[in-house]
This record gives structure tokens, C-alpha cells and sequence, in this order.
């Protein structure tokens, strides 16, 4: 039981990440690399508040969100002059750029080493304790995770993006700020992937750089691609599969290290597949 809801609370961390995620890539037509970057940025920021400031850790995680987009908003600045094949690049570079600083950092992150001891969650002056408290943490931020989507892509400034992904010039035709939109895009999805950093960071107790790798982004954004784009569900659905259909090899008796390789080879299998049958994914896009 115990194991299952493990299970549940990365599915749902995740989930948090692939759908703050796909407010880029389904909703603006932004493909970024960086994403993982910014989850890590949530987990360094409230793991670093609390052992090193004593903060709470609701209010670390905040701060971390705020940190997050303050960071989006400048990241996104020079990355966003340039758009296709070009933001991909740009992206890539600002992924390792920050991945860089995790592991060299030392003062700060303690580099490889990592930062052990990070202090459980707590709500209210509540310390969350167990996997079953975790697992209510965890469907508390996906709640609040879907409702900002969905105010921001019912809102107008959410069919301004959706037009951005379809036409960019006819939309800064029409008189929209195009740039500012993209800007602001970067801005919330950031803040969101750093809220499941931070709750990542106090679940497991421990991060190092290599939780936040290209790796990670790339997980992220299969996570999007099989769930669906441009749809609510979606990346919670996608982080679901591809949490949970991996573990299954678990109880197949593979090696450790045969199975990871297994699941290397089944992610790519999945992407490929959904890519030449299901290119919407599983939910495909909502109106």
C-alpha cells in the first residue's frame, strides 16, 4: 500500500510539471527545453529557505514560485527574439546554463553532494507525516495546478495564446502584444513547474542536480505528447502512464540495470507510436 501511494504522489508531482508545461507547448506553440530547469529552481528555492532561513515551507514554496518567475520573465526576454528551431536551441542552452549552476554552486547547492535534510511539509503549522498526508498534499496542489490553467486558458489572455500558436502575425495584426503574451506564458508555467519542485523537494528530503536534468524536460514533454496538448487532462494523463507503466517492470524480475534500459527503450517506443498513430495524444485538444 504503502508503495502504491509513493507511486501516486510522483505521478501527481510530475503531473504538476507536465501540465504547467503544456500552457507552453499546447496552448502558446513555445517548445522549450528549460522546463526542468525552472522545477528545480522551485526545489532548490524552498529547500534552501528552510535549512538554511528556517522558513516554513508553505511560505519557501511560494517564494520559490516567485523566484521561478522572476527567472522565467528574464530568461525569457532574449530567448524570446527568437522563435522555431531557434528557441529550441535557446532553451537547451538556458537548460544546462542552469543545470550548471546546481552542480557548481557549491556554496549554495553543495554541488554533487546534494542537500540532504530538507524538512517535511507542513500546512497551517501542521507537519505533514506519511504517504497518505503527502498524497492529500499532492491533490491539493493539482487542484490548485488546474484551477489557475484553467482561468488563464478560459480567459481571453488564453485564446490570445492559442491564436499565438496558430498565427503569430495575424494575432499582432489585430493590435495584441504578442511578445508580452509569450513573456507572461513563460512566467506562470515556470512558477507552476516550481510549485512540484518544491513539493518534490520536501517529499523525498533530498535533490541533487542530477533530478534536473534535459532528461527531465524531455520526461516532461513525453508526459505532454502522449497525454494530449491543449488539453486540461492531458499531461496529468501522460504522467500517469509514463510513472506508472515503467514501475511495472519492477515485478518482472529484470535487473536493476537491464530494466533501466528497458524503460529507456519503452519511452522512446511510446513517443514514437503516439507520435505516427496518435499525434493529439490520448485526450487530444479541448475546445
Amino acid at each position: 500500500m504503502e508503495y502504491i501511494l509513493h507511486i501516486l504522489i510522483f505521478m501527481g508531482i510530475y503531473g504538476i510539471a507536465a501540465a504547467s508545461f503544456n500552457l507552453l507547448i499546447g496552448y502558446a506553440g513555445l517548445f522549450s527545453l528549460a522546463h526542468a530547469a525552472f522545477f528545480g529552481v522551485g526545489a532548490y528555492s524552498s529547500a534552501l529557505l528552510t535549512l538554511r532561513l528556517d522558513w516554513p515551507p508553505l511560505a519557501a514554496a511560494a517564494a520559490g514560485m516567485a523566484i521561478a518567475a522572476i527567472l522565467s520573465s528574464v530568461v525569457a526576454l532574449p530567448s524570446l527574439r527568437v522563435s522555431g528551431d531557434y528557441l529550441v536551441v535557446t532553451s537547451f542552452g538556458i537548460q544546462v546554463l542552469l543545470y550548471t549552476v546546481f552542480l557548481n554552486w557549491t556554496g549554495l547547492t553543495r554541488g554533487a553532494m546534494g542537500l540532504p535534510g530538507i524538512p517535511p511539509a507542513s500546512l497551517l503549522g501542521l507537519q505533514v507525516t506519511g504517504h497518505l498526508g503527502y498524497v492529500v498534499l499532492t491533490l491539493a496542489a493539482l487542484a490548485f495546478t488546474v484551477w489557475v490553467l484553467r482561468r488563464v486558458v478560459l480567459s481571453p489572455f488564453g485564446r490570445v495564446l492559442k491564436g499565438i500558436r496558430e498565427d503569430e502575425v495575424a494575432v499582432e495584426a489585430l493590435g495584441k502584444h504578442v511578445y508580452r503574451f509569450k513573456v507572461l506564458a513563460f512566467v506562470v508555467a515556470g512558477s507552476l513547474a516550481s510549485l512540484g519542485g518544491s513539493l518534490f523537494a520536501h517529499y523525498v528530503s533530498f535533490i541533487d542536480p542530477y533530478s534536473f536534468t534535459l532528461d527531465e524536460s524531455v520526461f516532461l514533454l513525453g508526459s505532454v505528447i502522449v497525454g494530449g496538448t491543449a488539453t486540461l487532462r492531458g499531461p496529468f494523463v501522460g504522467a500517469v502512464i509514463l510513472v506508472g507503466i515503467p514501475e511495472l517492470l519492477r515485478f518482472v524480475g529484470l535487473p536493476q540495470n537491464v530494466a533501466a534500459t528497458v524503460r529507456q527503450m519503452l519511452f522512446g517506443a511510446l513517443l514514437v507510436v503516439f507520435m505516427r498513430f496518435r499525434p493529439q495524444g490520448i485526450c487530444g485538444e479541448q475546445a
